[in-house]
C-alpha cells in the first residue's frame, strides 16, 4: 500500500473511532497511559480531539508546501483551545478529514518525492511527511479506542500497512522521541500486538 492510500485508511479509521464517542464522554479526562507529547498534562477527550482537528486542518496547506508563516500561525487557532469543533464536533471533524484526504489524493507520484512539506521540527519530502502524519493517526486508532472502552482491534490492512511503514524506521524515530521504549511481546504474537509493543504501547 502506498503512502497516500495508507494515510487515507488511517485517517478514515480514526474518524470512525471519533464517531463512536458518546456525548457524555467529551469532558472525560484521558487515562494516565494515554500517549501525549506532554506527559504532565491532564487533557480531556475534547482537547485531544480538538488537537487532532487542528492537525487535520493544516494538512491541505502543508501538502501544498506552504509554511505556517505563509498561511498565518493563527489560521486555525491554538491546538487545544480552538473552535474548529463547536456545534457538531463529529461532523466538523469528518469535514476536516475529507479535506485532508482530498489534499493527499491531489499529489502525483512525482510530487510525493519533490514537494517539500514544512513541519515545526523540520522539512521533509511529501512522501516522508505522509509517513509521519499517518503513524500519528494510525496509532491513535488504538489509543482512543482503548480510552473510550470500545473494541481496540484495528483493521488488519491498517495494521499491516503501519507495520511495514514503521518497523524499518522505528529505532530512528525512537531516537527522535517519537516512540517510548519497546514493550516486549512474544515473537509469535499477533501483528497488532507486535506493532503496539514496537511503538511503546502495552497490547
Amino acid at each position: 500500500m502506498n503512502e497516500v492510500n495508507l494515510f487515507i485508511l488511517a485517517d478514515k479509521t480514526l474518524t470512525d473511532v471519533i464517531f463512536q464517542i458518546k456525548e457524555d464522554q467529551w469532558d472525560m479526562k484521558m487515562p494516565d497511559d494515554f500517549p501525549t507529547f506532554d506527559p504532565e498534562a491532564n487533557y480531556t477527550l475534547r482537547e485531544i480531539i480538538t488537537y487532532h482537528a487542528y492537525d487535520e486542518a493544516w494538512v491541505p496547506a502543508m501538502l501544498l508546501g506552504k509554511t505556517m508563516e505563509e498561511v498565518g500561525k493563527d489560521a486555525f487557532g491554538e491546538p487545544f483551545d480552538n473552535e474548529l469543533l463547536d456545534g457538531d464536533p463529529k461532523e466538523k471533524y469528518s469535514a476536516l478529514s475529507d479535506k485532508a484526504i482530498a489534499a493527499a489524493l491531489s499529489l502525483s507520484e512525482h510530487e510525493l518525492d519533490t514537494r517539500i512539506v514544512h513541519f515545526s521540527y523540520g522539512d521533509f519530502p511529501a512522501r516522508e511527511a505522509l509517513r509521519h502524519i499517518t503513524s500519528f493517526r494510525g496509532l491513535r486508532v488504538y489509543d482512543l479506542s482503548k480510552a473510550l472502552g470500545i473494541d481496540t482491534t484495528m483493521p488488519q490492512e491498517l495494521v499491516r500497512g503501519l507495520w511495514e511503514m514503521i518497523e524499518p524506521r522505528a529505532e530512528a524515530w525512537r531516537k527522535q522521541g517519537v516512540f517510548q521504549r519497546i514493550f516486549e511481546v512474544p515473537e509469535d504474537a499477533p501483528l497488532q500486538h507486535r506493532l503496539l509493543g514496537l511503538t511503546g504501547r502495552k497490547p
